[in-house]
């Protein structure tokens, strides 16, 4: 029943969101009482919470390994890579949601992301804020010369890459017209890895603050206005 209970949600929670279910849904869903939801996980937090341990426990640990396997890599580009590597490789590594992988748990991330829930945000963070900051750690050691917010911009960027492509790999087949697989994920892999360090490595934005007066017009644009006033 704990099974099946947890299975029901994360169905629910995937495509309705989770501010959207109650626990009476899940437990019609999962043909059980809704004592039983509370017996099994207290609340619907608690619901949640045990949802996102099971998955990303494997996930988190794996990608750890990695990360620790792709910083002993002594070509500097060949380590940028392998990092990237290591943080997407265990979210595709199976099509079992048990293993951190599958489209539907992604959906679910994807839509607690959106959702912009206080608990599900909570959660979020409390499963995923050390292994990222592994990561960007790592990162930042590799590209000392952009600064590290900026890594963080770029890896929020990677997050969001990552969920659509597992999300929607039909896009992808559909606008390369049948010439790409949007479901081969090796092909998926390298694809994020390329874009992702091409997009690491570009320049680090101007960051010099605004001085408060207006910026100068651009002199072809202000002999086209001058123009048009003749």
């Amino acid at each position: 029943m704990r099974e099946a209970i947890l299975v029901a949600a994360e169905e629910l929670f995937s495509t309705k969101g989770f501010s959207a279910v109650s626990v009476r849904d899940v437990a019609q869903a999962a043909g059980a009482s809704p004592g039983s939801v509370t017996y099994h996980f207290e609340t619907k937090d608690g619901l949640l919470l045990e949802i996102y341990r099971r998955h990303c426990g494997p996930m988190n640990r794996r990608r750890a390994e990695l990360l620790a396997a792709a910083t002993r890599v002594r070509d500097p580009q060949d380590r940028l890579e392998a990092i990237v590597r290591a943080y997407l490789l265990p979210a595709f590594s199976s099509g079992s949601d048990l293993a951190g992988g599958g489209a539907r748990f992604t959906r679910l991330r994807a839509i607690m992301s959106a959702e912009g829930n206080e608990v599900a945000r909570r959660i979020i963070a409390q499963t995923f804020d050390e292994t990222s900051h592994a990561f960007i750690d790592a990162l930042h050691e590799c590209l000392p010369q952009i600064p590290r917010t900026e890594i963080v911009w770029r890896s929020h960027f990677l997050l969001g890459a990552l969920y659509y492509t597992l999300v929607t790999p039909e896009r992808v087949s559909r606008l390369s017209r049948g010439d790409a697989d949007g479901a081969d994920a090796a092909n998926a892999i390298e694809q994020l890895v390329q874009a992702t360090v091409s997009s690491l490595q570009a320049p680090a934005l101007d960051r010099a603050k605004p001085s408060g007066r207006r910026s100068p017009v651009p002199a072809k644009a202000q002999a086209n206005a001058d123009l048009a006033r003749r």
